[in-house]
């Protein structure tokens, strides 16, 4: 098919509007977080900046008792800990469960995964005082273990219906196949299931990772100081004082946003091929 050169533009200016909205505030951020705050109150402004300051990425690597660099850190540590370890747990859970709802589908089983969704839909605001009951009993508000408990529940219905998803994928015949060959159950799923549906469920646990790591909400009301907070909460302690520094601000959230950025470049075909998966059937 040959392309008009009409729609040849339209084409390339729908992706250049793409790339400046997506981008412009990435770049603005960069430059954030190497201008001297000088720079930032001049009128007009500058979007270059007159000296290139990386102070403020010195001070979020300094390890000093007290200062906004432990902060930083610690809360580094404690959303790696909770986001990785909320991941892992939900897809233990997640992997048996989706192949479960994929294979047995009377009435009874999609009624559970109904309900198991509708968890997912529930508004976060509805479940803060169960949950709060709940960690307080365990002794574990303000606890990293706390967080993964309270993201468990928010990303295992959330993977074992995208993992489900993957499984629908699955020819059964691969399955029937193995259990003549003399498979046990778990044999299959972990020999033939999972290999075939790898890319489903990478992307399942890169997107269950996202969630963990950009949540807010959960994160501020159940932790109070840096031994569990985490670097959404601890950023936004950064700009809650009177007199904010918009460069240290700006470099801690550059850096908070590059871990998921390198998970999902690693990721990228898993998350491409997972995305497609079932989308053509034949």
């Amino acid at each position: 098919m040959v392309r008009r050169p009409f729609a040849t533009v339209l084409v390339y200016l729908g992706v250049a509007l793409f790339l400046v909205t997506t981008l412009a505030p990435i770049l603005w951020l960069g430059v954030m977080s190497v201008s001297l705050p000088a720079d930032l109150t001049d009128k007009p402004l500058s979007l270059i900046p007159k000296h290139i300051d990386l102070s403020h990425y010195a001070r979020l690597f300094t390890f000093n008792a007290n200062s906004l660099g432990e902060a930083f850190l610690m809360a580094l540590r404690n959303s790696l800990l909770s986001s990785v370890g909320a991941t892992v747990i939900a897809l233990a859970v997640s992997v048996p469960a989706g192949w479960a709802f994929s294979r047995y589908r009377d009435g009874r089983v999609a009624t559970v995964l109904y309900v198991i969704l509708a968890t997912y839909m529930t508004p976060a605001v509805a479940l803060i005082l169960p949950l709060y009951f709940l960690l307080s009993a365990l002794g574990l508000l303000n606890n990293v273990l706390g967080l993964v408990i309270v993201y468990c529940s928010m990303l295992t219905p959330f993977t074992a219906w995208f993992i489900k998803a993957a499984f629908d994928a699955v020819p059964r015949e691969l399955e029937s196949a193995a259990a003549i060959d003399g498979a046990s159950v778990f044999q299959t799923l972990r020999r033939v299931t999972l290999p075939y549906a790898r890319a489903g469920v990478a992307t399942a646990a890169l997107f269950a990772i996202l969630l963990a790591w950009d949540d807010f909400f959960y994160a501020l009301l159940f932790t109070s100081n840096q031994n569990a907070k985490t670097l959404t909460v601890t950023i936004a302690d950064f700009a809650a004082g009177r007199a904010t520094d918009f460069g240290l601000v700006s470099a801690a959230g550059l850096l908070t946003a590059l871990p998921p950025v390198l998970i999902a470049f690693v990721l990228q075909k898993s998350l491409v091929a997972g995305l497609t998966t079932g989308s053509v059937k034949g």
